[in-house]
């Protein structure tokens, strides 16, 4: 799934490829994709992009005078540029094809989504805050006032465990699964330490971990094509989907705990103390 680095990474890149050109097609392949009716997707053709601005894990393209067009990419959705666009208009069908818009320029874009479970969300608001996922979103972490402070005054009344509260996108917007793998073994606590219980020196470990992480992931992926932004995540990801590897700090192995739809990686020696923790499929957490 794109998170925050992966998006605003995208934001750069279609920033720079998007602004100042006209979006003479908008075409949905699967209509599943379009959450609302009311502008229609073609009220965004013949409109120049002004902008391109990032809310969370949301993308928005605003148009100049004109509707916005915002996407949520979700777990199996991508962004694939394409200069020039295939001739000819696609067909619907069982592709992961979802949505093609094409420029003035022939070049334009494609949203895809691999697997059977169709998440993938486009709107076309006159206002990104109409989209409900925007409107519950919390504070971006990479904002300026995004300080320490704050992030104490989130967590205090979280009776949740600190995996759970990172990836609540209306606490804090835009960590996902991976990210806050990340952050919690850069901070060095568990992922079923209560986010409540966090003393002032946790605090500020935990925050300096948070900004580090996501700071250090976007100027990985900053200046990188849209198809390469995949591969530099993986690559940059410490424990998150390398169980049974070696960590990269202390040696020992990194383990895994699986839920119904997903899983979090950890190292038990920089994590928990040397416990594992129990597969929550099968029992509950070891003390």
């Amino acid at each position: 799934m794109p998170e925050l680095p992966e998006v605003e990474a995208l934001k750069d890149f279609l920033t720079e490829h998007l602004t100042r050109h006209e979006i003479v097609r908008a075409l949905p392949v699967a209509i599943s994709v379009l959450k609302t009716y009311d502008p229609p997707l073609t009220a965004v053709e013949g409109r120049e992009v002004t902008a391109v601005r990032r809310y969370g894990k949301f993308l928005a393209l605003a148009t100049d005078g004109g509707p916005h067009l915002v996407t949520h990419l979700a777990r199996a959705g991508w962004l694939h540029w394409k200069d020039p666009l295939p001739s000819g208009v696609p067909r619907p069908g069982k592709g992961p094809l979802a949505l093609r818009v094409a420029l003035e320029t022939g070049a334009g874009f494609d949203l895809t989504e691999a697997g059977t479970q169709k998440r993938l969300a486009v709107y076309v608001v006159a206002d990104p805050a109409q989209v409900p996922g925007i409107a519950r979103l919390g504070p971006d972490p990479l904002a300026g006032d995004f300080d320490e402070a704050r992030l104490a005054e989130l967590l205090s009344g979280e009776r949740r465990r600190l995996k759970g509260a990172l990836r609540d996108q209306s606490l804090i917007a835009g960590v996902g699964n991976a990210y806050s793998d990340e952050i919690l073994h850069a901070a060095r606590m568990s992922p079923f330490k209560l986010a409540s219980s966090l003393s002032p020196e946790e605090t500020a470990r935990l925050y300096e971990a948070l900004r580090t992480t996501l700071t250090d992931a976007v100027e990985r992926s900053r200046g990188l094509a849209a198809g390469r932004l995949k591969a530099e995540k993986k690559t940059g990801l410490r424990v998150h989907g390398r169980t049974g590897e070696p960590c990269p700090v202390c040696g020992d192995t990194i383990r895994e705990v699986s839920f119904s739809d997903s899983s979090l990686q950890y190292c038990p020696t920089c994590q928990t103390g040397g416990k594992p923790l129990a597969d929550r499929r099968l029992s509950r957490l070891l003390k």
